[in-house]
């Protein structure tokens, strides 16, 4: 039996696959035209050249309506659905989601690509996102298919100077046509921009010269061509290539090799502008006018204009990385990738391979072509790493020379590799602390901590409580099905006396959680999670009277916050809280507190 069309160019649909996946966070599927998974992240990448859905396209699962409709579908509640999968039968369907379209060759269905969610979070980003998914899933389709159509051009090619000529021009990559002796005969105007050489310099100049031991001469002893290499060159500049190389024969005999290449990041570049679709948070979108969250918004303004390294640091749920994609929004490399890497995330064995990338066959089950890291991918962007207190030492020497050299070196590898990246970090950890313990590189500490961040706990600005739990609620209101007007005041009053030791993603899961069990128009106490109704009790210690009077003002503040800087607030919170204007700033003189006057209202806080 032939190979289908997108098994012949099984290289690149990977490439393909794992490039959605990676950007989009969900896994990704392509199956051929008799249903054969030819490409997949995640579970699906162990079961590649398995069939799907029994290898039956009439048998009237997904898929096969694909292949036999050309048409996208979207599906909502796999498990529920008997359509879905043979598996929807036995009830073992763990995919909550799909979205999924036909790869369309010259007319013809040639396979399906489908993006699936395995996690809640994941069901609600595809579900929410329907339109522009289906959407980039359409273009990633065209993009498969017009390799499919070159990969058939390439296989036609004859050897009449006119007609190579006109084919090779015609291709939007670089191209270079090999005579038999090693020659460039011929290349375009794609290959001299990506080289850096005019045509005349490269036409006539023998490959050895230009690439030394390039696999593109292997071709011509060995008659075997290869599609979607990486491979890197350092003449006439440093360059990153997927290279596809193929014998041209007459006769049965090797007489020349054509080569495509595209610069590495191509493929990569073209997911990301089209599925940036996580959230790009900007200073305006990280809410708070309490004065501790105001200055450090103000340092970070200020250093997102410069490439310097920021080590941000503050408890856990405080917002570390809506700041670092602040930063980087606001910043000369805001057109760049922003990379995420979770340091305490990723088991320690992948751990070094995912941040610095291996070469082909460096360790058993390595790809064959290699694997750029997080680094290489980040190229002209950001780099983000989150919980850097638990990178292990040895991986601490290795990403100290990325700050100190912008080099990686790759697992297996034996040459530095340049990166363009800035690099955040961030951590919950006390990393000073670390360094004391000898569980943390000092050297590192320093060349991290360049600019640091403090990013302060929700408790030490309380008086954005209320603001951030209207905003985590009116986000509610789009998806709860029903009217929530709002928060009782004893909801206030409890959010204000919690020690929040989530912080502000605790204050967000409270919110919600109330909001979906609300049995009314307005929150109460009782639809609050049981650790708020148990724990939302004045905290500090000190006598009952020093609590009460913090409690106090605590919600003073709130009210204030509320009615903003005009110059009634105070008149309109005196009013609202039952009390005169004097009572008012007599009580907010808590015990143990020098007063400080707020930018807002201009009284003590």
């Amino acid at each position: 039996m032939s190979v289908s069309d997108l098994m012949s160019i099984q290289d690149t649909v990977q490439q393909v696959a794992e490039a959605i996946s990676a950007a989009l966070g969900v896994e990704t599927e392509i199956v051929d035209d008799r249903l054969t998974i030819v490409a997949g992240t995640g579970k699906y990448r162990q079961r590649i050249g398995t069939k799907e859905e029994g290898g039956d396209p009439a048998a009237g699962f997904l898929y096969g309506r694909v292949l036999r409709t050309g048409q996208s579908f979207v599906v909502e509640d796999p498990a529920s659905d008997p359509t879905y999968d043979p598996r929807s039968i036995t009830g073992e369907i763990d995919e909550q989601a799909e979205i999924c379209c036909p790869v369309v060759v010259d007319g013809r269905v040639a396979g399906v690509m489908g993006l699936t969610a395995m996690t809640p979070g994941q069901r609600e980003f595809l579900l929410t996102k329907q339109r522009e998914m289906l959407e980039f899933l359409h273009r990633m389709a065209e993009l498969l298919a017009s390799k499919v159509r070159e990969h058939h051009a390439m296989t036609r090619l004859s050897v009449t100077s006119g007609q190579l000529a006109t084919i090779l021009e015609s291709i939007g990559e670089g191209v270079l046509a090999i005579d038999e002796e090693g020659f460039i005969s011929h290349c375009n105007r794609a290959a001299e921009v990506l080289i850096g050489l005019p045509r005349r310099e490269l036409v006539g100049r023998h490959l050895s010269t230009l690439w030394h031991d390039s696999p593109m001469l292997t071709v011509l002893a060995t008659g075997r061509g290869y599609r979607e290499r990486e491979e890197m060159y350092q003449h006439p500049r440093p360059a990153h290539f997927l290279v596809t190389a193929l014998p041209v024969r007459v006769e049965g005999a090797v007489k020349g090799v054509v080569a495509t290449f595209r610069a590495f990041s191509d493929v990569r570049r073209l997911v990301r502008s089209m599925t940036d679709t996580r959230p790009g948070y900007t200073f305006a979108d990280i809410k708070g006018t309490s004065p501790a969250l105001l200055r450090v918004k103000e340092q970070a303004m200020q250093v997102a204009a410069s490439d310097v390294t920021v080590l941000i640091c503050g408890e856990s749920g405080t917002g570390k990385e809506m700041f670092a994609r602040a930063i980087h929004a606001a910043s000369p490399r805001a057109a760049g990738p922003f990379v995420v890497i979770n340091c305490g995330a990723i088991p320690e064995t992948l751990l070094e391979s995912e941040l610095f990338g291996y070469e082909g066959g460096a360790f058993t089950g390595a790809r064959r072509e290699g694997k750029p890291g997080k680094f290489e991918m980040a190229s002209g962007g950001t780099v983000f790493l989150d919980e850097i207190g638990d990178l292990p030492l040895h991986l601490q020497v290795k990403l100290l020379r990325v700050l100190q050299d912008h080099v990686v070196e790759r697992v297996g590898g034996t040459r530095p590799l340049p990166v363009d990246v800035r690099v955040i970090a961030a951590s919950n950890r006390d990393l000073e602390q670390m360094m004391r313990d000898h569980e943390f590189r000092e050297d590192l500490y320093f060349r991290l901590s360049v600019i640091p961040l403090h990013i302060p706990p929700l408790r030490e600005r309380r008086e954005d409580i209320p603001l951030l739990a209207e905003y985590f609620l009116d986000s509610q209101r789009r998806v709860v099905p029903k009217e929530v007007s709002g928060f009782s005041r004893a909801v206030l009053e409890t959010f204000l006396a919690y020690e929040w030791p989530g912080n502000v993603r605790e204050l967000q899961n409270a919110v919600e959680y109330a909001a979906h069990l609300t049995r009314g128009p307005t929150i109460s106490v009782e639809d609050l999670p049981p650790r708020l109704r148990h724990r939302g009790l004045p905290a500090g210690g000190g006598t009952l009277r020093d609590q009460v009077r913090r409690f106090e003002a605590s919600l003073i503040r709130a009210c204030l916050a509320r009615y903003g800087s005009g110059s009634g607030a105070v008149d309109q919170a005196a009013r609202e809280l039952g009390i005169s204007r004097a009572s008012l700033y007599r009580k907010l003189r808590v015990p143990g507190h020098s007063p400080r006057r707020t930018r807002a209202t201009g009284i003590a806080p």
